[in-house]
């Protein structure tokens, strides 16, 4: 399993991967949950998280970069079965209640042909358990209530609920919003609106954070973001 650690002592740890990687973000007794991976990943979700947290502690909040089967399919068991309090943003809602998100647009030519052909099958090979989202996200979110330094940002574009965590200002965790997979590319496969992606990169570049979790494949530094929107001729914004 594994881990990071920022300077202030805030633990990250890749509980699930496979399918699709979650995260589960730990400092001073509260655990925060990023996406929740596919059922058949359930077991090995739990083990892990309880091999970290002690026997008094529990996930606090479940955070949902956003809600295609492949990260949330088990937040509604998490939330009946542990009473975890589920964030995401306020445009994934109308999806969670129906428990089925559309397939993206492609980015390229295989993927193109791929949302095409799975845009039929649906919810029922990708559909996912009802659940509420307790909290809404329209922009931004601290957690203030918490007293832990963690803010989740609006990173729009491989869907338009698509969000992410900056971790002590260090590490963003980022969901769907750059992937990890293919080598010195984080261009996801599929993307709703490439046009807001792109801003979103720009964006969680200028947090200043130094490394970045996807929700699929390997972490990467920020080198590769800025070298990535060179490629594709972004303008990075400035350091906030």
């Amino acid at each position: 399993m594994k881990k990071w650690r920022t300077k202030n002592g805030y633990h990250i740890f890749r509980v699930v991967t496979g399918r699709s990687n979650a995260y589960l973000v730990s400092y001073g007794g509260r655990n925060i949950l990023v996406d929740t991976g596919t059922s058949p990943y359930y077991n090995r979700l739990i083990k892990n998280i309880n091999s970290i947290i002690t026997y008094s502690e529990h996930i606090d909040m479940i955070v949902l970069t956003h809600t295609h089967f492949d990260h949330c399919q088990n937040a509604s068991r998490l939330r009946r079965d542990h009473g975890s309090i589920i964030l995401a943003s306020r445009y994934e809602s109308e999806f969670a209640k129906k428990g089925y998100t559309p397939i993206p647009k492609g980015t390229w030519a295989y993927s193109r042909l791929i949302s095409k052909i799975g845009s039929p099958i649906g919810s029922s090979f990708l559909g996912y358990p009802l659940f509420p989202i307790d909290i809404e996200v329209e922009d931004e979110y601290a957690f203030n209530d918490f007293d832990l330094n963690l803010k989740v940002l609006s990173t729009p574009g491989h869907s338009a609920g698509s969000i992410s965590l900056i971790v002590d200002n260090e590490i963003a965790v980022v969901g769907d919003a750059m992937f990890g997979i293919f080598r010195n590319s984080i261009l996801p496969p599929f993307a709703d609106d490439k046009r807001k992606m792109f801003e979103s990169w720009k964006k969680l570049y200028a947090t200043g954070c130094r490394l970045f979790l996807p929700g699929h494949g390997k972490n990467f530094e920020k080198g590769l973001i800025y070298r990535e929107m060179n490629r594709f001729n972004l303008e990075p914004l400035k350091a906030e």
